[in-house]
């Protein structure tokens, strides 16, 4: 046990006593190791902050190496991403202050088609604006303002079609910018039309009203009759009628005042007609109003006294409805007006019993088919006399309307379209409001009662609103 003892202990004693040289060079091998990892340590630095491009504050696309070490190339994919940050820095500088907005957003759906689609530009002013159809075809026409800020079409864009907008601009330093869009707009399933008469500009009689007949159901009436406005110069008060879903009218209490002018203005654009169904009008209609002519028939003598301005002007002799086929009583509308026309039976329920293709100078008073025409074929000795019609109004003429001075010539002449015509003495019912243009069979307060935003508004100077506008 002593000689183990003794054994380990020297061996002990050897190792640990190499001396101090021995030691010092332990210390320099470890000294080396320490030195060549903090080498490898600073070279991979420098290649990191190379690979990086950027480093203690070093900018995109600069190299910065480390301490004490030579700067080292940069590597390929570093110079690339140097060179687009330097080009997106140019691209940067060179940008225009022209900021152009595009409306509707790019990819909107159910635009509307009267003021939706329009450009404008801040810190700039338009160069360029191109609005086609994608499916090709010439550009829409359209201007840019006097001061360069903005853009609109001249018209009304088309149902149901997809555009493609492209406007140009530039800033005070004539530095370019460049926008698009694409949009479509509204379908005609998802849109309603009102048709309205009179025409803009024409010139019409004291009794026409103004009607539109929509091409889909009215729901919301109370909306679409509120963007519905009709106004006269006479100062008279208009109100709006609906009859059923689909037709509204607007008329004073009395007649239009003679020699005014009447302003119907539909602001129907995405205006709900019904759940799903918008509006797409926009649009101002005047109408001028002509001398107040009213002709009436009595059925009882056979004989038509036109009065025109208060004065009577011709008295004519007429043949009325047979005791089987009464004309209608009430007061009655001119709406259509035909040099020559077709008259057949079978289109309102006479069957075979007429079919004459060359009626002259027919003038439509009712929707049924109600007229107030010429007659060539009844022995002249009828008119003034007897009842021979199926419920018209006929009136001595020629084949072929070419004689001025027959009295269907004359009154034909001399009659416009809204001009008032009132049979009274007949044993028929007095003509339903809706069977034409004939609203002036309905009291006022009855009148009244069919508006769905109460009684009219306004009455001032310049006219009244009846709910509505044009288009």
């Amino acid at each position: 046990m002593d000689g183990e003892r003794q054994v380990k202990a020297s061996s002990g004693n050897q190792s640990g006593n190499s001396g101090p040289g021995t030691t010092a060079a332990r210390r320099r091998k470890r000294n080396a190791r320490r030195a060549a990892s903090a080498a490898a340590v600073l070279v991979g630095g420098a290649l990191l902050a190379t690979a990086c491009g950027s480093v203690d504050g070093a900018t995109s696309g600069e190299s910065k190496a480390a301490p004490g070490a030579t700067s080292a190339s940069p590597t390929p994919s570093s110079s690339a991403a140097g060179s687009a940050a330097h080009a997106a820095d140019d691209a940067a500088h060179r940008a225009s202050d022209a900021r152009i907005t595009i409306s509707p957003k790019d990819r909107a759906s159910n635009v509307g088609l009267n003021h939706d689609a329009k450009v404008t530009v801040a810190s700039g002013t338009l160069t360029k604006v191109t609005l086609v159809k994608q499916s090709g075809g010439a550009p829409v026409s359209g201007r840019i303002s006097a001061d360069g800020h903005s853009w609109q079409p001249d018209g009304a864009l088309a149902r149901s079609t997809a555009y493609t907008v492209t406007a140009t601009a530039k800033d005070a330093q004539n530095r370019q910018a460049v926008s698009h869009a694409a949009f479509s707009t509204v379908s005609p399933a998802g849109s309603f039309v009102g048709y309205y008469t009179p025409e803009n500009n024409s010139t019409v009689g004291v009794g026409m009203p103004v009607s539109i007949n929509f091409n889909k159901a009215i729901t919301h009436k109370a909306d679409v009759q509120s963007h519905i406005t009709v106004s006269s110069t006479s100062g008279q008060r208009v109100v709006g009628h609906w009859f059923g879903a689909k037709r509204i009218d607007f008329r004073p209490a009395d007649y239009w005042k003679a020699g005014s002018t009447v302003t119907l203005k539909l602001r129907l654009d995405h205006v709900t007609g019904a759940n799903g169904v918008t509006g797409v009008q926009d649009r101002t209609v005047r109408f001028h109003v002509g001398r107040a002519q009213v002709s009436t028939v009595d059925v009882a003598t056979q004989m038509m006294t036109v009065t025109r301005d208060g004065q009577v002007v011709r008295t004519i002799p007429v043949s009325t409805g047979t005791p089987q086929h009464p004309t209608y009583n009430g007061q009655m509308v001119i709406s259509e007006k035909f040099t020559k026309t077709r008259m057949n039976g079978d289109t309102v329920g006479f069957g075979g019993e007429y079919n004459i293709p060359d009626v002259p100078h027919a003038m439509r008073l009712s929707t049924s088919g109600t007229f107030i025409h010429g007659n060539y074929w009844s022995a002249g000795s009828v008119f003034g006399a007897s009842p021979t019609s199926h419920g018209c109004i006929g009136i001595r003429d020629v084949r072929g309307a070419g004689d001025p001075t027959t009295d269907a010539a004359w009154f034909y002449a001399n009659s416009l379209t809204g001009d008032v015509v009132t049979v009274q003495n007949s044993p028929d019912h007095t003509i339903a409001p809706d069977n034409g243009l004939n609203g002036w069979n309905m009291s006022w307060s009855q009148w009244i009662a069919g508006s769905a935003t109460g009684d009219g508004t306004g009455g001032t100077s310049g006219g009244a609103s009846g709910g509505g506008i044009a288009g």
